[in-house]
């Protein structure tokens, strides 16, 4: 096996910049992943990391299962190509290809038949005897991935080597190492800034910016589902076109508003995966609409709008269309200066200044929160949106009536909007709904859409592909759910406990009673987490001595216990019941958790807690938040 798993991966330079941050991936045996992102986005230092050329500042690498954070460069089994070639100027290609086998003592048979059979999968079998300088810029890619080759690495590393070649050598290469990928049947790790090489190459790619991992996924949904505003920009050619709008819904409508008082409506069918709050008329968004996604109406109607065209370029097999909104054609003063790029036919016989009317496919429509620039339309949406309404001591949800839990009595009677998190949507046969829409998502996981009402769509996932108008049946953690009307005063169940905690050694006797042992603890109120070697050492090797004084955000796992010792300071503040989960709220130094207590038969008041050492306990440093160990 060749996979690699970064886990919570972070590069921190003394200066306190970071280059890469809680980088988080399983790349799979014989996968093909590209890095791409713009200048300075760590993607280069993400793959330097890797291959063992810089040092990991927190986070666990693994390749083929094995953990190689501690690991030489030269003991991972990876083969590196850089952008530069590398080549040794005064050796044949032959030699180049063959020294790292020479270094190993590889006997020279073995070398002969690695290199011929390198050269013979790279085409270079005749430039074996030349030197560098007198090959070209592609020849002398192929010799550098040759000499990846020979080493038969369970993984290859790919640091931009084809940002030096010429636009035809590029594509030639691009295509030559692909093929490559696919011959050798192993796994590729590829740099570039280049989105075109990314989008041709890649089975997946990790788009990246500022050192943060914008969105990993496969080219065709990069393009058509991304994740921000950010990847929606980069990823395309020509750019996705941006507008500022607002959205508003009425009855099964939805009509969008542009700057310029256009507007342009929309079934509502086709916006069901957004937060309600957003169709409100008054919450601006952008509304973003790739070039080859819209189409030139005949005439104007209810879902168009008029722009005018200011420049046209004609491509050969496509135009390309550059039109301004529609502002522009009836004031002498634009309000706005909304631009738009439009796709189409060679044999368009449009000219400059013609008022052209455009129509929107509803299907490609991307839409961000204009702050925060993310997607409010996600592909795969990590939450629902639903009604519940709440009367005489009793709730209605999915139009099923239930008793209320205690944890929702201060509720008055009236209809709540919540949000229900996917995580929360369970086996079970409380509710059922219809099945209105399936979409696959990936090899064996398909979004499955339930219909509450015309109004609320109800979205989970299924392991196996389900029909339209399927009964399915499931339960709701009630727990989780978000009342978007926080003057309720009702917050969800958090899962992970944590508080502020510290680092200390203790020096005592070993197990087997033979002499004293040094041992390294996690401590929080009262209470000690004993550290594995593995965490000791990682905590040591990314923190050093400065682990007894830094400050410390210990998150683990707790269990309710009989005896008394190595009990975790706490205070009760009180007891949330649901209709199937009990939690005590708890309060550890500063930081409120729950503690489930469904299956407690006591007195609350005599609950003790104290560490469940099945569970791992992670460590955040307060400063600037890297996960430690």
């Amino acid at each position: 096996m060749s996979d690699v798993v970064l886990n919570h991966i972070y590069k921190v330079y003394p200066n306190g910049a970071k280059a890469v941050s809680d980088f988080n991936i399983h790349i799979k045996d014989k996968e093909f992943i590209v890095f791409v992102g713009p200048s300075g986005c760590g993607k280069s230092t993400t793959l330097r990391m890797i291959a063992g050329l810089e040092d990991i500042t927190a986070g666990d690498l693994f390749i083929g299962g094995n953990l190689v954070n501690d690991v030489q460069p030269k003991d991972r089994d990876i083969a590196m190509v850089f952008q530069n070639y590398a080549l040794y100027p005064h050796m044949t290609v032959f030699d180049n290809i063959a020294f790292s086998l020479k270094i190993k003592h590889v006997n020279k048979d073995e070398i002969n038949r690695r290199v011929l059979e390198a050269a013979k999968i790279l085409g270079i079998e005749e430039y074996l005897q030349r030197k560098p300088k007198e090959m070209s810029g592609g020849q002398r890619q192929r010799v550098a991935l040759g000499r990846a080759i020979v080493r038969n690495p369970k993984v290859f590393l790919l640091d931009e080597p084809l940002s030096n070649l010429d636009a035809k050598l590029r594509a030639q290469m691009r295509s030559e190492i692909t093929k490559l990928h696919k011959k050798l049947a192993t796994t590729f790790i590829y740099v570039t800034h280049d989105q075109v090489e990314a989008m041709t190459m890649g089975t997946r790619i990790v788009v990246m910016k500022a050192g943060f991992v914008q969105q990993i996924d496969t080219p065709t949904n990069l393009y058509n589902y991304p994740i921000n505003k950010f990847v929606a920009g980069f990823i395309g050619t020509p750019q996705m076109n941006f507008f500022n709008v607002t959205l508003n819904k009425d009855g099964q409508n939805v009509t969008i508003e542009f700057e310029d008082k256009q507007q342009m409506v929309l079934d509502f069918e086709n916006f069901i995966k957004c937060n309600p709050h957003y169709l409100d008329g008054k919450t601006y968004l952008t509304l973003g609409i790739r070039p080859d996604n819209i189409v030139l109406a005949e005439r104007k109607g209810k879902s168009t709008i008029e722009a005018v065209i200011s420049n046209i370029e004609k491509l050969g097999n496509e135009t390309l269309l550059y039109a301004d909104l529609a502002d522009k054609v009836n004031t002498e003063e634009s309000v706005t200066n909304a631009s738009i790029i439009i796709k189409v036919p060679a044999s368009d016989t449009h000219q400059v200044n013609d008022v052209i009317h455009l129509k929107f496919n509803p299907d490609f429509i991307q839409l961000f929160d204009a702050e925060t620039e993310f997607t409010v339309m996600p592909f795969n949406p990590s939450k629902s949106f639903a009604s519940l309404k709440v009367e005489g001591g009793k709730m209605v949800l999915f139009n099923k009536t239930l008793p209320l839990p205690e944890a929702f009595s201060s509720l008055k009677d009236g209809t709540y909007e919540i949000e229900i998190p996917a995580s929360s949507i369970v086996d079970g046969d409380e509710f059922s709904l219809t099945c209105s829409k399936v979409q696959k998502v990936e090899d064996d996981l398909y979004l499955v859409c339930l219909e509450q009402d015309k109004d609320h769509y109800i979205f989970t996932t299924s392991p196996v592909e389900v029909k339209p108008g399927t009964k399915i049946s499931f339960d709701v953690a009630l727990e989780d759910v978000i009342f978007s009307d926080k003057e309720t005063g009702i917050e969800p169940i958090s899962h992970t406990f944590a508080s502020d905690g510290k680092f200390v050694k203790v020096k005592e006797a070993k197990k087997d009673g033979r002499g004293k042992e040094v041992v390294f603890y996690g401590e929080v109120p009262n209470a000690r987490y004993r550290l594995s070697d593995v965490a000791t050492k990682r905590l040591f090797a990314i923190e050093g001595r400065n682990c007894f004084t830094n400050p410390y955000r210990l998150e683990y796992g707790v269990k309710i216990v009989e005896d008394s010792s190595n009990l975790i300071e706490h205070e009760k503040l009180g007891v949330y019941k649901y209709l199937k989960k009990s939690y005590l709220k708890v309060k550890v130094g500063d930081m409120i958790n729950y503690v489930d207590i469904t299956s407690y038969k006591g007195n609350v008041d005599d609950i003790k807690i104290s560490f469940d050492h099945d569970a791992h306990l992670s460590a955040y440093n307060k400063a600037n938040n890297v996960k430690i160990i």
